[in-house]
């Protein structure tokens, strides 16, 4: 899933009520929504597609909601889950937050809460992904995360560490400007003067090793808001 995109989200409940209520909230959110109403169906349609987030209830028939997350964990998919069960005891919760789900929410249940913890597990599985990787690619800049090396278009550039970890912020948020005070706090840390010109000293030198002798000038200045990588190539 990328930011601004809709998702594609599995909500697997036998009551056709809360089915109803669940999927069109969440499609008037923009969003895809397919729905099961018994556990091998929903064990189906999770196997057979790739989602977003999953809504899961525990009391299913056919196939329980815990044996489903149990199965699909085994598989090793991470896809984001939240269990939606009467069943609200604390044991109950810690057996569904042990058994693999991302979230635990109690019916009766209000349709605005369900569509931020829904927001909240996806949004942490994207950055777990992020901080995750081991290289980044973007507009033919390969960045090894582990090896420390950057090479744009077949070019090997040296970096000093601060300017790689400029770039690795820049690519990691490419299309979204990043301010001057988020790129200082993140490469210098706190106890920095907010005045000091550091930054565009950093942003310079980086924009002179990157896309002197290109074409394609991917490291912009947005006036008034900071600095971008352009997601656009």
């Amino acid at each position: 899933m990328l930011r601004g995109q809709e998702m594609r989200i599995l909500v697997i409940e036998d009551d056709g009520k809360i089915c109803e209520v669940v999927s069109k909230g969440l499609s008037q959110e923009g969003h895809t929504v397919d729905c099961a109403t018994t556990g091998s169906e929903g064990l189906a349609l999770w196997g057979a597609n790739q989602y977003d987030a999953v809504v899961l209830d525990r009391m299913l028939p056919e196939v329980g909601g815990m044996e489903i997350l149990r199965q699909m964990r085994q598989r090793g998919d991470k896809t984001p889950v939240l269990i939606l069960s009467a069943m609200g005891k604390l044991d109950d919760r810690v057996a569904g937050l042990e058994t693999g789900a991302d979230d635990y929410l109690v019916k009766p249940f209000a349709l605005p809460e369900l569509q931020a913890r829904i927001r909240a597990i996806t949004r942490r599985q994207l950055h777990t992904e992020e901080a995750n990787k081991t290289s980044l690619s973007l507009a033919g800049v390969t960045l090894d995360l582990l090896g420390r090396t950057c090479v744009r278009e077949g070019k090997k550039i040296e970096l000093q560490p601060r300017e790689f970890k400029l770039l690795e912020l820049l690519m990691r948020n490419a299309g979204y400007p990043q301010t001057k005070a988020l790129i200082l706090e993140t490469i210098w840390g706190c106890g920095v003067d907010p005045q000091t010109n550091i930054v565009d000293v950093l942003v310079c030198k980086l924009r002179a090793k990157i896309d002197t002798g290109f074409a394609d000038k991917l490291i912009q200045t947005m006036r008034g808001v900071g600095y971008v990588f352009r997601a656009d190539h």
